[in-house]
Parts: structure tokens; sequence; C-alpha cells
């Protein structure tokens, strides 16, 4: 393993049982970090975390099976990581959800609520839940991964970008709650949003051979620009959008 090293670090992440996920697992535990997982799919969490041990080699990987949409639910993972392990350092938000049409007219307000639900509310449960943890860690990082369709809506993505600007807006507020609660004290705390424009991981490349996936980041890119967060000063990334794709 090259890169930050992340020993003693506590780090959640929401979403473990994606390919984002799963490659998030793996390079926290293989730089160290005690690794929390969650998703809502046991058996594709039980993989990951069973990856991430291997790759790991002693590193104390967990998961838990949890409805993010449950705010109270959410606050009870919280609470429980940190009575366990006694802090908490980082969430990192990969739980994720597309829905497209033809066109704007063709939009269905169906996809609008299933992304406001998967984005945008797990953004909410998660940041309320873990603030004060996040913000008492010398070293707290809320990370969130957006994408350039927030920033660039196209017509037959606008419930999907609308969901992502929400969450990002979220975000962004999140990261004034911590420079403010730290002002004069020196920054610990940040809520940043990395960018791209999709993700793309070696299943999908065997599923679409013949795919060129142009500005696409692979999910270990994104993985290791995450971990890379603990290694620069909370004030240089709290607040900030990091683009991981060209804009």
């Amino acid at each position: 393993m090259t890169g930050s090293d992340l020993g003693g670090r506590v780090i959640a992440v929401a979403g473990a049982g994606g390919p984002a996920g799963r490659a998030a697992l793996r390079r926290f535990a293989e730089g160290g970090a005690t690794v929390v997982g969650c998703d809502a799919h046991s058996e594709r969490l039980d993989a990951a975390v069973a990856e991430a041990r291997a790759a790991g080699q002693g590193a104390t990987v967990t998961g838990e099976v949890v409805d993010l949409l449950d705010p109270e639910a959410t606050r009870a993972w919280a609470d429980r990581t940190v009575k366990e392990f006694g802090h908490i350092d980082g969430l990192v938000h990969l739980v994720g959800g597309w829905r497209g049409s033809k066109g704007f007219a063709q939009t269905a307000l169906s996809d609008w609520e299933l992304l406001e639900k998967l984005l945008v509310r797990t953004v909410q449960h998660t940041s309320l839940a873990f603030h004060d943890a996040l913000r008492e860690s010398p070293c707290g990082r809320f990370v969130l991964v957006s994408a350039k369709a927030a920033a660039e809506p196209t017509a037959g993505n606008a419930a999907y970008a609308a969901a992502k600007a929400a969450a990002e807006a979220w975000t962004l507020a999140l990261a004034d709650s911590f420079r403010k609660a730290e002002e004069g004290s020196g920054a610990t705390a940040a809520a940043t949003i990395l960018i791209v424009k999709a993700l793309v991981h070696d299943e999908l490349r065997a599923q679409r051979p013949d795919a060129e996936f142009a500005g696409f980041t692979d999910v270990a890119d994104l993985a290791e620009a995450t971990a890379a967060l603990w290694d620069r000063p909370a004030e240089e990334v709290n607040g900030t959008r990091l683009w991981l794709t060209p804009r």
C-alpha cells in the first residue's frame, strides 16, 4: 500500500457494499484505519467487509446493515460506533443512485422521489448523526461524492442533477457549521465534496469491453483521493469542491 497512512483513524463508510464502498473499505483498511461500514444489503456488505479484512492484514473492519432513511437508526449507528471505538474521524458518504429520461418533458417525478431519498436524505441523516463526533475529532472529515451533473445539468438529467445539487448545498452548510464552531481555536473538522463525472470499476469494464469511459473516475482513485483528505489541513479542504474529472 502506498499513499496516506490512516493508522489510528476510525472511518465510517455509508454505502459500503457498492463498488466505490468496497474500494474505500479496502483502501482505508490497507492504510491502517479502523473501518466501520454500513449498507442496506447484507450479502454485498459481508463480501466487502471480508475483502477489506483480507487486504488490511489485521485491520479492524466491521459491517452493519443500517436503514439510513431512518434518522433514529442512523443516529444509533453513529452512537454505537463512538461508544465502541471511542471516537470517529470520518464519515464517507457513498450511497448512490441514478435515474434519467429522454428529455426534460419526460422526467418522471417518481425518479425525483427516489433520488431525493437516496442522495439527499441519507446525506442529511448521516451528517446530523455524526456532526458532533466529527467536530470533536482532531481530524474529522465528512466526504460527499457528487457529480459534474450538479453544476452542469442536462435536460434528461433533471432529477439526478437536482438531488446532487441539494446534497452539495447541505454539505456546504455542514462545512459552515464546522467553520463557525472552530473560530478562534483552529480548524480540525472539514466537510468536502469530491466531484466526478461518473465512476468506473473492473466489473463494469468487463461488462462493456468496448466502452472508453472517458472522464470517468476509477473507484480505486476515488478511494485514494478520499484517503488523502486526512493529509491536508482542515481549513484547506473544508467547504471545497475538489474535481476528480476535467471541468
